[in-house]
């Protein structure tokens, strides 16, 4: 415990620790802005290949699909292979379908694309894996939402980035066509960049890189377990599955929003791609104050009261994110619904910080595992919706259930309260 650090300090790159929480949110940044890079440019590409809404719906559901499975398994190959390698790798790997969805022509290529690119949402889990082993639970909640909340903005500025990156392409001489696919590429040679720096400027915990750790014989903290064991514990606690119905409430959602706030804005308001992008970037742009203002909410309310301290935030922002997102579905003038958008998605924010300040408290002798299926329910969460949407056929239908829904979950956040022999041992080591 000594050699995870007590503080943050935002402008020092001096420590490992640091230099980890400053990469790990930069990486995580430019994989959310690959992720969500083609939502805002969805409405130019439905024109392109004729898309129905059902098509649509498809692309949105395989965009996060296949993020439920990478996120189940980097949790665990942290434990085993450590962060380092475990970012690096997903890095390159990801870039692949992100350049390679610049030269879909059909829809189905695009869809194949669109799937490949969700394994980049599992960086999410990486992120929160290497702050979790850098800082010292008085600050393990900040230093995990701060980092989670930088790096979940980089939906937002692709959201807001895109269209204009488009439009640049187009003032250069070249149609809509071969704008939208050059603007593509830029995201995918960002991911290649950043995985070299990754590579060399981090290593996994303090101490070092977990495979020389252990070749002196030494024990890691939070990767104790590896792989399949380390799955096997987090699977086995009750808590994880209850935090993994909040975070696909909250973090579901959000993700949700992405894929569907510009397409929104443009059919049912009206909007220009341009200003569509701009008001469903404003939703994501959040995630650069809120969701670390969660995680320093949660600390604080620990500092104040106990570990169960932390729960009670949970429940009350999950409420309040239920309640929003109600307003919000049954808003018709373009001005109040982005004031309600943006009031929902403060409480939505918030409660994914929240959530995460929660998760090196479950288990750590599997962190990985439970980072791993914690973070996997956000996008089943976000698929659920997605499924909701193509069978309710109606957008402003799916918020209202959607709104009711999350509500209902805030039941599983105040269901995770712990013993008090678990807040008392939480207590002493935190003093």
């Amino acid at each position: 415990m000594a050699s995870k650090a007590d503080s943050i300090k935002l402008f020092s790159i001096s420590t490992p620790q640091m230099r980890a929480f400053h990469l790990t949110w930069m990486a995580f940044f430019v994989c959310f802005f690959a992720w969500f890079a083609c939502a805002p440019l969805m409405p130019v590409i439905k024109g392109e290949f004729h898309l129905s809404v059902g098509q649509i719906a498809n692309i949105n559901i395989a965009a996060v699909a296949i993020t439920i499975l990478v996120r189940l398994l980097v949790g665990p190959l942290c434990d085993t292979f450590g962060p380092r390698k475990t970012y690096t790798g997903l890095l390159l790997v990801g870039a692949i379908p992100v350049i390679g969805v610049a030269f879909a022509h059909s829809y189905e290529s695009f869809l194949f694309f669109r799937l490949g690119i969700g394994a980049a949402g599992a960086s999410f889990v990486i992120t929160q894996y290497h702050t979790s082993v850098r800082f010292a639970p008085k600050v393990v909640g900040t230093a995990n939402a701060a980092a989670a909340g930088w790096g979940n903005a980089g939906g937002g500025a692709a959201q807001a980035l895109m269209p204009l990156l488009m439009a640049a392409m187009v003032m250069l001489g070249v149609d809509n066509a071969l704008g939208w696919r050059a603007a593509l590429l830029v995201p995918g040679v960002l991911m290649i960049a950043m995985a070299a720096l990754y590579w060399r400027y981090t290593q996994d915990c303090p101490q070092g890189n977990f495979s020389e750790l252990r070749a002196a014989g030494i024990v890691i903290e939070g990767g104790k377990k590896g792989g399949w064991d380390s799955f096997k514990l987090a699977a086995a606690n009750y808590r994880v599955w209850l935090l993994f119905v909040t975070y696909g409430a909250c973090f579901g959602i959000e993700i949700f929003i992405h894929n569907i706030a510009a397409i929104y804005y443009v059919e049912h308001f009206g909007f220009s791609l341009q200003s569509a992008g701009m008001a469903a970037g404003s939703f994501g742009l959040l995630a650069l104050f809120a969701r670390a203002l969660g995680g320093w909410l949660s600390d604080k309310a620990a500092a104040r009261g106990n570990l169960n301290s932390r729960v009670t935030l949970l429940f009350v922002l999950m409420i309040g994110e239920g309640v929003g997102l109600l307003l919000f579905s049954h808003v018709d003038a373009a001005i109040f619904a982005v004031v309600a958008m943006l009031g929902f998605g403060l409480f939505t924010h918030m409660a994914c910080g929240a959530t995460y300040a929660l998760v090196p408290f479950i288990d750590n002798r599997a962190l990985g595992g439970v980072a791993g299926i914690i973070g996997a329910g956000g996008n089943a969460g976000a698929v659920a919706a997605g499924f909701l949407m193509k069978g309710l056929g109606n957008t402003q239908q799916t918020l209202s259930v959607l709104g009711l829904m999350v509500a209902a979950s805030a039941l599983c956040a105040i269901a995770v309260r712990f013993s008090s022999s678990t807040v008392n041992e939480t207590a002493l080591a935190a003093a």
